[in-house]
Parts: structure tokens; C-alpha cells; sequence
């Protein structure tokens, strides 16, 4: 690993298909030099000689039978093992959750847009963040069975937002988003006309700003991996 006084080096594992913006929101987002791997490419790094593990959103489920998630699964699930601190975003939380044994099953419905989350306890990676805060959200699973052991960290009414087991993060929202992804995603979705124009309706300034401080996590999950690293330099 780098020294601890140096900078954080993270494995990006991209599970988005190839979307130009993921790439860019995560490059821009996390203070951090990224080893990126197209894991839907069956692109995994060979050890585990990170900082940190941030593994993407996707239009994937992980329950889905495609050869290239199980790999994805099981380098988290030993990235768990090994103690490195792992950060899954939307379908990465999802990924995370199913490799630290919880369970991820089709909601049945869509959570898609801007939209209010409520953290359930304090926790380290939503330090400075209210107890009640504006996300862009977007996904149609969840996770509904906690591995064991886990801790639930934030929920609203579609259920389970973010939780932490050991060193090992999920968040079902994008804290990553700007307008311009937030706009090509929902454009994209095979939803009724009239509900993806009230979820474009929604993509405002002024609803862009109050999720801007759920973008504080990056920063918060930065810090907690350098801890990480200098306790097991000492």
C-alpha cells in the first residue's frame, strides 16, 4: 500500500456498462488515485493492495445470471476479508450486501428522482450530514435482508439506504450525480411519459445543491480508509 502520509490509491470497479458518466462523477468525487477495472468486462484486479474498494452503480441486478457478477461478488467478499474498506454505491451496495451474505430482491416498483433519506444512527461516514437529507435516487431492487451483523444506517419509505458491516459500506442512493447524469438516467428508464417528466421536472438547481451535501460521504469515506491505513501501519 502507499505510505500513510501519501495519497489514497482506490479500486474503482466500474459495473455501469461503459457510461461515460460514471466514470467522470467518481474521478471527480473521490479525493483518491483510482485503479479503474470495467468489471462488467470481467475486469477484476489480481490483489488487494488498495486503500479502498468503490464498486459503481449499474443497470444490472445482481441477482441476474450474467458470468461477469459472480467474480464481481466474490473479489468484494474477499476485499471484506481482508479489511479493506469498501464503498458500494446503488447497485454496489447491492453487490456488497450480497457478498457480505444479506439478501437483494426486485421491488416490484421504481424509486427514481430526488428525494429525502433518514439517517437511522450516527455514523461516521454521514458526519456533517443532516439526520435527514436530499439524494438523487434511482433503482428498482433493494436490499431486504441485512447480512448478519450488519448495521442499518439510513432508510425512507422504499427501505434500506445505507448500512455498514465491519469495513464495508453500501448506499442505495448517487451521491455522485450531477444534473447532466441525473437527466440521461432517467431518460433512459422504461417508465410512463408522464413519470419520467415529473422526474425531470424535479432535476432543479436548487434540488442539486441540497443533495450536494450527501456528497460530503466521499470525503468522510476517504478519511476512514487513511485511518485505516495508518492504524495498520502502527
Amino acid at each position: 500500500m502507499t505510505q500513510e502520509t501519501g495519497t489514497l490509491r482506490f479500486a474503482l470497479l466500474d459495473a455501469s456498462h461503459g457510461d461515460t458518466n460514471t466514470r467522470r462523477n467518481f474521478r471527480r468525487e473521490l479525493d483518491a488515485d483510482l485503479a479503474e477495472f470495467d468489471a462488467t468486462e470481467s475486469e477484476l484486479p489480481s490483489h488487494f493492495d488498495f486503500d479502498g474498494v468503490v464498486v459503481t452503480g449499474s443497470r444490472a441486478s445482481v441477482y441476474w445470471d450474467e458470468e461477469w457478477i459472480p467474480p464481481l461478488v466474490d473479489y468484494v467478499a474477499d476485499a471484506a476479508d481482508r479489511d479493506v474498506p469498501i464503498l458500494g454505491v446503488c447497485y454496489g451496495h447491492q453487490v456488497v450486501a450480497e457478498a457480505l451474505g444479506g439478501r437483494v430482491e426486485d421491488m416490484g416498483e421504481y424509486e427514481i428522482g430526488y428525494r429525502e433519506v433518514s439517517r437511522t444512527t450516527e455514523s461516521k461516514l454521514f458526519e456533517g450530514i443532516d439526520e435527514t437529507f436530499t439524494v438523487f435516487t434511482t433503482h428498482s431492487d433493494a436490499v431486504t435482508e441485512l447480512p448478519a451483523g450488519a448495521e442499518l444506517l439510513a432508510e425512507n419509505d422504499y427501505g434500506v439506504h445505507a448500512f455498514r458491516k465491519g469495513h464495508a459500506w453500501g448506499v442505495q442512493f448517487h451521491p455522485e450525480y450531477d444534473t447532466d447524469t441525473a437527466e440521461a438516467v432517467t431518460k433512459g428508464k422504461d417508465l410512463p411519459d408522464e413519470r419520467i417528466q415529473s422526474v425531470l421536472d424535479g432535476i432543479t438547481a436548487e434540488n442539486y445543491d441540497a443533495a450536494c451535501e450527501a456528497k460530503r460521504l466521499f470525503d468522510n469515506f476517504a478519511a476512514y480508509a487513511r485511518r485505516v491505513r495508518m492504524d495498520a501501519a502502527a
